[in-house]
């Protein structure tokens, strides 16, 4: 209203004079001044980046009405109107308070956006001069201006607004829609402005300029738009963002469609004019600006694609690499072992019941959950080590160059979660399951993704386990699923039964196996050895059935069965004279059960036998699974006088420091290096390292598998204690192995 009832006053030249000059100058001072105040309340209740644009603005408009007063001082009171005059100075402290607010204006940009931004807007800005120039300002400068300065502020004014103008313009339409309203209103006033500069530029120029003119009517209409603007911009909701949007086509051609203007209206000149010393400065600017900003936007293309490339190959949820990064390197490592016989590890780790906390709690809870459990899995790993979350709630840890930090990392990765997690604010415990699977000397074409499947296989016998922990990968693990994709459900199921069948009516069967010493061929000890004698399938080995037996929690009537079984062949033997110890195989979780040395006394004291009548025989992915519990246990027994056997020392992966830090009396070597000591010079100078090793720490040597008698020599040779295997004996049953040691050793059926 105010602006049409101002419009009409002007043209229909309804004041004259004096009047008409205290009209226009007071009543263009008092709208500057309501626009002052209006953006200054905006800054007042706006926050952050918003608060210090209109701040800017607030300040440059307080310079239009410094410029509106000192104009009206001139025009009212000195009755002259100078050109230029420190008016001009105020007037043009608008558009760069404009211009320092579009640019603080929170759109969410990056440093490098907001330089492109004022790139882009020094591009449009040089492109619409030279049209201006061309159209416009050089006649005025032909026709003469008073000095450089007049010149200079000519320039000025059109200049500084195109620059506000293009600003604007790509904050516009790069804005959010709560936003464009106020953005719309002040883009529309400092156009406004900018065509009132522009024509006062050449009027006053030519001195036909005078307060009431016309053209004022294009200043009162950009100050009251502002005001409008800041008005509605208290109103804007400014904790809200807009979801995220490619930008638009016009923020794309904005910069280029003046420059091609620019071009075209150039082209048009006659030659003589493009080699004015304004044309040639605005050329050189525009070409700059042109290459700084190529040069950005390929920096930027190259930052996004990087990142583009890094978001792809991470975890969006933790950060953590994801499968396609993980399976990358792990590749990568397999071949730089192949090249440089490097070890690799693999750690792939399950979280028990966590659909449990999704289901109960709700998806933000496990969010939380597989956050924390990323950071306390990476904060187990080494630097180099690569840490990724390959699945819902399935991590992978790769581990290259060292089996013992293989190990370390995993007790460590299993301690990591003895700690609740707090979620709103309740204590929530989470346990891993953990598999590892590490590609040895033995496993020289073992590729990438089958040692992952070994990892994954461990992981989850550890979580069949019902407790978690850790389960290094053994090959007995194969048996299960070899099982399971022979039998159909109802055979599987069937099976089952009449192992649960066997076991409650102690249908198991053990059989023997005895043990020699190399150097004098006496029986030194036997080994009890487990079988199933299935009523259709004939005698069934361990590897046929103890993965079905460890899957469904059936380990602890097993483990008492072959105890107690083994003892009672021990005092058989022991009454009979026979003075040798029976070795018994215990499977996870009895021997990592602290009362286990307890139950094991009051079963030989039950039948009157030593301590030593007995060898607990402890298997490497029982060690792994739970290394402090086994030590105590280990060394628990060892203290009653019980002897203990790491066996199948060198079938997985065994590290030496076991037979420095665990409590043993023996090392039983695995029949995969014994089978191929007499061709393999490898195979041969590992035996032999072990075997010294093992006598400088006070333990006895146990080969097994001796099939003939050129191996039982080449084992002497290396200096290894006792043998056991086919060549000295079958697996005898109990009333054979009685005989046996009731006899001469030579009578043994030797397997020729």
């Amino acid at each position: 209203m105010v602006l049409v009832v101002y419009s009409v006053w002007n043209i229909g030249g309804w004041s004259h004079g004096t009047a008409l000059l205290v009209i226009a100058d007071l009543a263009s001072l008092a709208l500057t001044l309501t626009a002052v105040v209006f953006a200054g309340l905006a800054a007042w209740s706006a926050r952050g980046r918003l608060r210090a644009a209109w701040t800017a603005l607030t300040v440059g408009l307080i310079g239009w009405a410094a410029g509106d007063a000192i104009w009206a001082y001139h025009e009212l009171v000195l009755n002259r109107f100078p050109f230029p005059s420190a008016a001009d100075a105020a007037y043009l402290l608008l558009p760069i308070g404009a211009c320092t607010a579009m640019l603080l204006f929170p759109t969410a940009r990056s440093m490098q956006s907001q330089i492109r931004l004022v790139l882009d807007g020094v591009i449009v800005a040089a492109a619409l001069f030279l049209v201006s120039w061309f159209t416009v300002l050089r006649p005025v400068y032909e026709a003469g201006a008073e000095s450089r300065l007049a010149m200079a502020i000519s320039l000025a004014y059109p200049v500084s607004d195109l620059l506000v103008l293009t600003v604007s313009a790509y904050v516009l339409v790069r804005s959010g829609s709560y936003q464009r309203p106020s953005l719309i209103l002040f883009s529309l006033g400092m156009a406004c402005i900018a065509v009132s500069d522009s024509i006062f530029v050449y009027l006053a120029a030519n001195g036909r300029y005078s307060s009431g003119d016309p053209i004022d009517i294009g200043w009162v209409a950009g100050v009251l738009l502002i005001t409008v603007a800041a008005a509605v911009s208290r109103g804007d909701r400014t904790g809200e963002r807009d979801p995220i949007q490619l930008p638009s086509w016009a923020s794309v051609w904005l910069p280029y469609a003046p420059l091609m203007a620019a071009g075209i209206v150039a082209a048009a000149q006659p030659v003589e004019s493009l080699g004015s010393a304004t044309v040639q400065l605005g050329t050189v600017v525009l070409v700059v600006t042109v290459l700084a900003r190529q040069f950005l936007t390929v920096a930027e293309n190259r930052t996004l694609v990087a990142t583009v490339a890094d978001q792809a190959l991470r975890d969006p949820l933790t950060g953590l690499a994801n499968r396609e990064l993980f399976q990358d390197r792990l590749n990568h490592a397999m071949q730089l072992r192949r090249r440089d016989g490097r070890t690799v590890g693999i750690l792939v780790v399950d979280l028990n019941d966590f659909k449990l906390v999704n289901d109960t709690l709700g998806h933000p809870a496990g969010d939380e959950v597989l956050i924390g459990s990323g950071a306390r899995i990476l904060g187990c790993a080494r630097i180099g080590d690569t840490v990724a979350r390959v699945g819902g709630d399935e991590f992978a840890v790769l581990v290259e160059g060292d089996v013992d930090r293989c190990h370390l990392i995993a007790h460590r990765l299993v301690a990591a979660f003895d700690l609740p997690f707090v979620i709103e604010g309740e204590d929530l415990l989470m346990r891993p399951s953990v598999g590892l699977a590490i590609a040895g000397d033995n496993d020289a074409d073992l590729s990438a993704e089958d040692l992952y499947k070994r990892a994954d296989k461990a992981m989850y016998s550890a979580k069949r386990s019902g407790v978690g922990g850790i389960t290094a990968y053994a090959p007995e693990l194969e048996a299960i699923s070899v099982l399971m994709g022979k039998e159909t459900g109802a055979g599987l199921v069937r099976l089952l039964g009449q192992l649960r069948h066997a076991i409650d009516r102690s249908q198991l069967d053990l059989v023997f196996q005895p043990q020699v010493d190399l150097g004098t061929g006496k029986i030194v000890g036997v080994e009890a050895l487990l079988r199933w004698p299935h009523p259709e399938r004939g005698m069934l080995a361990p590897e046929e059935f103890l993965p079905l037996v460890r899957r469904h929690g059936l380990m602890g009537p097993v483990n008492a069965f072959v105890l107690s079984g083994a003892l009672d062949e021990a005092m058989r033997w022991h009454s009979a004279g026979a003075d040798v110890p029976v070795g018994i195989n215990l499977f996870a979780p009895a021997i990592e059960d602290l009362s286990l040395p307890d139950r094991i006394s009051r079963e030989l004291s039950g039948r009157g036998l030593a301590a030593t009548a007995v060898t607990v025989e402890v298997t490497e992915d029982v060690i792994v699974s739970n290394l402090d519990s086994v030590r105590t246990v280990l060394n628990r027994l060892r203290g009653s006088g019980t002897r203990v056997s790491i066996d199948d020392f060198g079938s997985g992966y065994s590290a030496l420091s076991y037979l420095r830090d665990l409590p043993a009396d023996e090392v039983k070597l695995d029949r995969s290096f014994i089978s191929s000591i007499l061709f393999d010079g490898r195979a041969a100078a590992v035996v032999s390292a072990v075997v010294e090793l093992a006598h400088s720490l006070g333990l006895t040597t146990v080969a097994e598998g001796i099939e003939n008698a050129a191996t039982a020599d080449r084992l002497r040779e290396l200096g290894c204690d006792v043998g056991q295997g086919f060549y000295f004996s079958l697996p005898l049953t109990a009333d054979e192995m009685f005989d046996a040691l009731a006899a001469d050793p030579a009578s043994l059926p030797v397997r020729r």
